[in-house]
Parts: structure tokens; sequence; C-alpha cells
């Protein structure tokens, strides 16, 4: 790797006061580059593997959300609430497999793996605002299925267009409430090397713990916010789906049980997937220790998940199947005259 370890620095100096304790007031010379240790792989074979692979994932992620993206657009079958929220689901899953999974990419095939100072932190900053939308727009599906199920005569005048629209932007506002406060509090910390990271992108955890200052505050801060996103939006989610399924159950036919769990059985199995993952990585009050276990869950989360939620969306909706089929058979209709004329 030559001299890719060596601390990045510039002329830059702060004057960063009662560091670590009461210390004396000290010159630092200010981290301009970070470096993204990810995975070690000396091997040029190796590292081209790795990338086909994760390309591969990313194309299919990127692609398969799109698709949802497009169906719902254009089937007047999913003008509905359910897929209107699918949608931005979509939207926020592209975005979080983006923030981290191209310049992954590109250190596979970099000797050079650095990352400058303001886009790691612009990495950082809206991989975890697409996250903490997620969980907003899990709590706000579920409550949808809650409506659709449990009061379905009255779910038309509750679940009205303006409201579907005022959730949305409240799912992207909570999220940058949650994220904002945190983000200019370790903008603001001395950052005086060591410059490297061991993780795919630049994670919150070992991002601050390369400030040379007391940290516990803003670690604390980004615990709690963590929590308070996870429970209050999973005690929503369960209670949601208490009341769904319970409402299931009286239902007398097994055939109409059968039905009406398919409705939402496809958001429950995502549900799942995003809040087990996220509680191991995120929920500790201290997350330095366990980096490279942080780093399998991370390409659960960022690669795994994302690429699966199209297939159980597309395999386990009925309704998203025959939009599915309608537009291939478009699709192949329109080839076959493209080639006869």
């Amino acid at each position: 790797m030559g001299g890719a370890h060596l601390p990045a620095f510039s002329s830059v100096t702060i004057s960063a006061g009662k560091i670590k304790g009461k210390m004396e007031k000290r010159n630092w010379t200010m981290v301009t580059e970070i470096i993204l240790v990810g995975i070690p792989t000396t091997h040029a074979v190796l590292g081209g593997l790795l990338f086909l692979l994760f390309l591969l994932a990313y194309l299919v992620t990127v692609l398969g959300n799109f698709l949802i993206i497009i169906l719902i657009w254009v089937d007047y079958r999913l003008h509905s609430p359910m897929y209107f929220f699918l949608s931005h689901l979509s939207f926020s899953e592209i975005l979080t497999t983006t923030c981290a999974v191209p310049k992954m990419l590109v250190d596979f095939l970099s000797e050079k793996k650095t990352i400058s100072f303001a886009g790691c932190f612009s990495q950082s900053y809206f991989y975890f605002l697409s996250g903490c939308t997620e969980f907003i727009l899990f709590a706000i599906m579920s409550y949808d299925r809650y409506i659709a199920i449990c009061n379905p005569l009255q779910y038309p005048t509750i679940m009205t267009c303006p409201l579907c629209i005022r959730l949305v932007v409240l799912s992207w506002l909570g999220g940058f409430l949650l994220i904002f406060p945190s983000t200019v509090l370790k903008g603001g910390l001395p950052y005086c090397g060591p410059n490297v990271i061991d993780h795919f992108f630049c994670d919150s955890a070992p991002l601050l713990h390369l400030a040379c200052t007391d940290i516990r505050a803003i670690e604390l801060l980004d615990f709690l916010s963590s929590l308070v996103l996870l429970i209050s939006s999973l005690t929503l989610t369960v209670v949601s789906y208490v009341y769904i399924i319970s409402t299931i159950l009286k239902i007398p036919s097994g055939q109409g049980q059968r039905k009406t769990f398919a409705t939402c059985a496809s958001h429950f199995t995502v549900v799942s997937l995003g809040y087990g993952i996220s509680i191991f990585v995120y929920v500790r009050p201290s997350q330095k220790s366990n980096l490279h276990f942080n780093k399998i869950l991370f390409i659960l989360s960022s690669i795994v998940t994302p690429l699966l939620n199209p297939f159980i969306f597309s395999l386990r909706n009925e309704t998203m199947k025959e939009a599915l089929k309608d537009i291939s058979a478009k699709i192949q209709t329109f080839l076959k005259n493209l080639r006869f004329n």
C-alpha cells in the first residue's frame, strides 16, 4: 500500500483547550484526509473478485428499487398509500447503499484508499439520514397497515393524500433533526490523527474516535438518539402488528386469514431484518469494540438487505407481481413490434 497509511495533515493548526480532562492549551494539526481500511486486499485477483461481487449486488439493488418506484408510479393498481410509502422506502434504500458502496468499490481497485475529511462527514451524514428516515417509514407503514386491516371502512377517510405527503415529509425531517445536531458537534471537534478508519465507510463511531478530545458526551448523544429512534419506531410497529395479528386471527376462514396477512407479510419481513441488524450495531453506549463484527453487519444492512428488499416486495406481493408481469408483457410486445418494423 506504499505510504497510504501515513497521516495526511495540513499546515493549518487549531487551538484545543481542556483536551481529555484538564490539560494545558496546545496546538494540534488538523487531519485533512482519512484512510478507509475496509478489507485489506494485497492480492489483485481477490480485490477484483470482491469488486465484481459487490458491483453486481449494487447494480441489482439500485435497478431493483428503481423498478419498484417506476411500477408504483405507472401502474394505477399501486396508487395507494402503502405503495406510496414503499416508493419512498425504495428511494431511501438507494440513497443508503449509494452513500457507501461506490466508494468501497473504488477502494477495491485503488492503492490509495483515502477520502477527504469533508467527504467523510458528508458520507456519514447522508448514510445515517437515509437510515433514520427508513425506520420512521417502517413505523408509518405499520400504522398504514393497521388502519387498512383493523379499520378498513375508515381507511379512505384517514389515509388521505395530504396526510400521506405530510407523513413522508415528517420521516425525512425527523431523520434530519436526529442526525444534524450530532453531526455539527462532531464537525467542531479537533481531529489530530491517526487518520485511519478500520471500516468500509465513514461510520459514526470510528470517525468519532479519531477526535483528540473527550467524546463521551457525543457518544452518549449518539446512543440516546439511536435508542429513541429505534425504540419509538419499533414500539409503534410492534403495537400495530399486535392489533393486526389479533384482527387476522378473528377472521373465520383460513383463506381470508392468509390473504389478509399477505398484504403486510413483505413489510413485516423487511422490518424484522432492518431492526434486528441496527439494534446489534448502534444501540450500544460504546461502539469502539467489535469493529470487524460491525463490518459484517454493515454489509448485511447496506448491501444484502437493500438487495433483498425488491425481491421480497415483488415475490411476496401479488399486486406487485401482477404489475411486474403486465409491464414485462408490454416491453416484450414493444420489442417485437420494433423488430418487425
